[in-house]
């Protein structure tokens, strides 16, 4: 008998320290997951924040540059006129016209047009998905740190659960216009 009698302290004390250790491995577990969602949160953020900075420099850049080929293209044009106003031969006129196609063989603002029309809608589409994928990585985030019992080891080991709200979609009621015009 005597020779039982110490297997059962020793099984119960094994028995507590492994319960003390997967707590312990549990909580940290659940705080390791917490602080990964949280990073993913800040991430996809700053996804939409580098897009959004992409979304002004292309605006701006990309109407000067509209701007600058209209004005060229309208130079060229203008010149082409005047040539047909100065002279009342028809041959000059087609030999100027020639000239010009030679030398400026394509006009293309309208082609800078749709390139910008197509930049400016690819940039608003990857701004959409990123908010969609913030409001994924949010909707993870709450649902991990807000379950049971997870919240609870959270605040045990003092971890501060982050409040992030879910991203507004609302278009601006005012769009940019003008664009094009003369500053």
């Amino acid at each position: 008998m005597k020779n039982t009698n110490w297997k059962v302290p020793v099984i119960i004390a094994v028995g507590v320290v492994a319960i003390i250790l997967l707590i312990i491995f549990g909580s940290q577990s659940f705080q390791n997951k917490a602080i990964a969602l949280e990073e993913q949160v800040n991430t996809a953020s700053s996804d939409i924040k580098v897009q959004e900075k992409r979304r002004v420099d292309l605006v701006y850049n990309l109407v000067d540059c509209v701007k600058e080929y209209d004005k060229y293209e309208a130079n060229t044009l203008s010149e082409i006129v005047d040539k047909r106003a100065s002279t009342g031969d028809i041959e000059n006129v087609t030999t100027a016209i020639t000239a010009v196609a030679e030398s400026y063989p394509e006009l293309k603002s309208n082609e800078n047009y749709k390139t910008l029309m197509n930049e400016l809608s690819m940039t608003e589409n990857l701004i959409a998905e990123y908010r969609s994928n913030y409001n994924k990585q949010i909707k993870e985030y709450n649902r991990h740190v807000k379950k049971f019992p997870t919240r609870y080891f959270l605040n045990i080991l003092g971890y501060e659960v982050q409040e992030y709200e879910y991203l507004d979609y609302h278009a601006p009621i005012d769009a940019p216009q003008n664009l094009f015009s003369e500053d």
